[in-house]
C-alpha cells in the first residue's frame, strides 16, 4: 500500500470488481476512450489482467480511496505493462469515477506513480499515451513532469495518440 496526502494506493481485490465495473462501464469516464465503455465480459478480462500483472510482478494498477473514505474505491491507477505498437512499455494509467474529477486526484496520483516507478522500481523511463483531445488527462502529464515524445497509431480510422514519457 501506498499513499499521497489525501489518497490510499492500494493493491486491488476481488470485492473492488464491482467499483472497477462501475467506473470503466460509465460513458462519461469513457469519452476519450475509441473502444467505449467497457461490457462485463470485458471488465472481467482486464480486472483478471490487472490481478494477474500484480502476482507476476508485484506492482501493478492500484485501487484508488480517499484517506477520509477508506472504504470506498473511487479510481483505479498506477503502472501496467502495455503494448505500444509492437513494443511493451511500462505504462502510466488511470481512471476516476467521474464524481471525483476536478480534485487534482489525477495528477497526485501520476506524480506518486512516476516517483515509485522511477526510484522505487529503479525503471529509466515510463510512458502513458492519452488521446490528442483529452485535455484534462493531457495536463495532468504535463503537470507531471512528463514530455511529449511523439505519437502512436493504435487507433484504425482516429488521430494518433500522444505519447509520453518521463526518464529517471
Amino acid at each position: 500500500m501506498k499513499n499521497t496526502a489525501r489518497l490510499i494506493l492500494d493493491k486491488p481485490v476481488k470485492e473492488d470488481f464491482d467499483r472497477f465495473y462501475e467506473i470503466h462501464s460509465d460513458p462519461e469516464t469513457n469519452l476519450f476512450n475509441p473502444n467505449g465503455a467497457m461490457s462485463l465480459e470485458t471488465a472481467k478480462m482486464a480486472f483478471n489482467e490487472m490481478l494477474e500483472h500484480w502476482d507476476k510482478n508485484q506492482f501493478g494498477t492500484w485501487s484508488i480511496k480517499e484517506i477520509e473514505k477508506p472504504n470506498y474505491v473511487i479510481g483505479f491507477g498506477g503502472l501496467a505493462d502495455r503494448l505500444y505498437g509492437e513494443e511493451i512499455k511500462l505504462n502510466l494509467g488511470y481512471r476516476f469515477d467521474k464524481d471525483f474529477w476536478g480534485k487534482g486526484y489525477a495528477t497526485e496520483l501520476a506524480n506518486k506513480t512516476i516517483a515509485f516507478g522511477l526510484h522505487e522500481l529503479n525503471k529509466p523511463e515510463l510512458f502513458a499515451i492519452v488521446r490528442p483531445q483529452h485535455y484534462a488527462s493531457i495536463k495532468v502529464l504535463e503537470k507531471s513532469n512528463m514530455k511529449l515524445i511523439g505519437e502512436l497509431n493504435d487507433v484504425e480510422n482516429a488521430a494518433n495518440s500522444l505519447v509520453y514519457s518521463i526518464k529517471k
